[in-house]
């Protein structure tokens, strides 16, 4: 993936975002009839999944609107541009519609369903990763959130047979994947924190040094097995060479403190501290010929060959907010909304683009109204004549694989 290293800052667009700017967008690019057609889980007639949805509003000024709920596309679309929210959070199908949420009984209205959502950030890695903290971003961090989908979307496919997923660039710094199989929609709070619970491998705070610690026969599950087969084509690249985890006295020192052998911490550190300059690719094979060494005369009681896997699958396994998972109500905010603070819609990604994609290239908000702008002469979607154009495909595409099939007609007795 060919990206420019320089870290996302917010974009000089965000200072056109406004309700009259977003009033535009909803108006003529924000791709209504699809969104519809996905959250209805039905082509055209209006379904509980959509007419006893939550939707959440940010309007102007941080005010936020909770429990709205709308009777079809139309009355929808006709709130996005009298509202024009800053912010769209998606949440769960109730019992009743979630805006007459205020004068049922307690205890009518209730959860039912939802899609089994997954969100992943980056500053859950700000304890590996050198180049950004925070909320920047760059091409080389990047990376973890393309090791994470690779992961996570072979688990949902291959492990729990779901193939109805989609993935989605959260604008700025991260990634959510929706699973909209029926199977997944129906799973209760119970069900959600298992599937959350075998998909989590890192356990542990930023103060504790060794966060994955796989038992002989755990490490031989096909999730673990597959898992490691993807960190390993990503880990030298991402991890030593963009990363350079060992280059400095700080930084291998993390690494270090996940051995379980003091004598060989002091050594390998002291080792290093002679010759710092070497690259964490010359330190990494140091350390792996050290530690086999160690493994060799001490035994496996030591825990040391084990050392090489378990590392690498803490650094590059991916890190799952996992209360947004395990609760059928938590919101998770909806794709096609544009960031506030980089000007960037939330854009659907293909399963075949996780390396390619690029964050820094999905359209601002300004962007897109300057491109607009520059089509009004041509006939045809507005979206379809601007940067856009891509995403609404991969979004086109997915709808495609959520609606019912149709049922074939039978043929005629009739003689």
């Amino acid at each position: 993936m060919e990206i420019d290293d320089e870290k996302m800052q917010v974009d000089d667009g965000v200072d056109e975002i406004s309700p009259m700017t977003l009033g535009h967008y909803y108006q003529h690019l924000f791709p209504h009839a699809l969104y519809y057609k996905w959250l209805n889980y039905n082509g055209k007639l209006a379904t509980t999944e959509f007419t006893h949805r939550e939707f959440n509003f940010t309007i102007k000024d941080g005010i936020y609107l909770r429990y709205q709920s709308f009777k079809d596309s139309e009355e929808f679309q006709r709130e996005l541009l009298r509202l024009s929210p800053s912010k769209i959070d998606i949440g769960a199908i109730f019992t009743a519609p979630p805006k007459h949420a205020k004068s049922l009984q307690p205890g009518v209205f209730k959860p039912v369903s939802k899609e089994l959502v997954f969100d992943i950030d980056m500053t859950d890695y700000d304890e590996i990763r050198t180049c950004c903290q925070g909320g920047d971003i760059c091409a080389k961090c990047w990376r973890f959130m393309t090791v994470a989908m690779h992961v996570l979307d072979r688990a949902l496919r291959e492990d729990f047979g779901f193939t109805k997923i989609m993935w989605a660039y959260s604008g700025r710094r991260g990634v959510h994947c929706w699973v909209c199989d029926e199977r997944a929609r129906k799973l209760d709070d119970p069900g959600r924190k298992a599937v959350a619970g075998y998909l989590s491998l890192i356990r542990g705070g930023a103060e504790q040094g060794k966060k994955v610690s796989l038992t002989q026969r755990s490490a031989q599950h096909p999730h673990i097995v597959r898992s490691l087969e993807i960190v390993e084509e990503y880990f030298e690249d991402v991890l030593l060479v963009d990363q350079e985890i060992l280059l400095t006295r700080d930084r291998w020192t993390k690494v270090l403190n996940a051995l379980p052998d003091e004598e060989l911490r002091q050594t390998m550190d002291a080792q290093w501290s002679k010759r710092p300059d070497r690259s964490s690719v010359d330190k990494w094979s140091e350390l792996i010929d050290a530690v086999d060494k160690r493994a060799a005369k001490k035994g496996a009681k030591f825990g040391l060959n084990t050392f090489e896997r378990d590392l690498m699958l803490q650094m590059t396994y991916p890190r799952l907010d996992e209360n947004v998972t395990t609760h059928v109500n938590h919101l998770l905010k909806s794709p096609f909304c544009i960031h506030p603070k980089t000007g960037r819609v939330c854009t659907p990604i293909a399963a075949d683009q996780f390396d390619s994609f690029d964050p820094f290239a999905v359209p601002t908000l300004a962007q897109l109204l300057r491109e607009v702008n520059e089509a009004s002469s041509q006939s045809g979607s507005a979206a379809k004549s601007t940067s856009m154009a891509p995403y609404i495909g991969v979004f086109e595409d997915f709808v495609s694989k959520v609606l019912p099939t149709p049922v074939a007609s039978q043929p005629s007795l009739d003689f």
